[in-house]
């Protein structure tokens, strides 16, 4: 499957980067200049009634901030789904189907009620031009389809193994395998 606005990224075991250890990314924009996302599954302690008080009402459970990726992690970046797909309320920039990005410096009253989930994310994960495919081909990343539950889940914590073990053949297995396989 190819890297595109709307799929997910897995790790695999192979791919060594503490920040991305078990992570799943959904990918927000990717293109022939490189590639955006979010890590839906690294909640912080942090509220976001503590950083972005405005927003408290609007953001799914758990209210906290989560780690979108270890690039510009002093910004925020908000990802929502419309609640009527046809209708855009002002601050939302749809991305794929209906999801997209909230501009967070927008009064919180022009998209209360066009939106039904939203989740902040402190900080991003970004590849340059073909940085993604490379990591991809190398085998750090196994690339499948979103569903619809996958990124405003409420406890993200078996979501890497959730969504592997929904894939059709061998790729179902990887949702067990040790990140040492010697150590099986």
């Amino acid at each position: 499957m190819e890297p595109r606005p709307g799929t997910l990224l897995v790790s695999s075991p192979e791919l060594l980067d503490p920040n991305f250890a078990d992570a799943v990314i959904l990918l927000i924009d990717a293109d022939d200049n490189g590639a955006l996302g979010v890590v839906l599954n690294q909640p912080t302690p942090v509220l976001v009634a503590d950083v972005l008080e405005s927003w408290r009402d609007l953001v799914d459970a758990p209210e906290v901030l989560h780690k979108g990726g270890p690039v510009a992690t002093d910004g925020a970046l908000a990802v929502a789904r419309l609640r009527d797909p046809g209708d855009e309320p002002v601050g939302f920039q749809r991305c794929f189907a209906d999801i997209g990005l909230v501009d967070l410096d927008s009064p919180t009253e022009l998209l209360e009620g066009g939106i039904s989930s939203m989740r902040i994310f402190a900080g991003y994960a970004g590849w340059g031009a073909e940085q993604l495919e490379a990591e991809i081909e190398e085998g750090s990343w196994y690339v499948v389809p979103a569903e619809a539950g996958d990124i405003f889940r409420e406890d993200a914590t078996t979501l890497r193994r959730d969504v592997l073990r929904r894939q059709p053949g061998d790729l179902a297995w990887a949702s067990t395998r040790p990140v040492d396989p010697m150590l099986n």
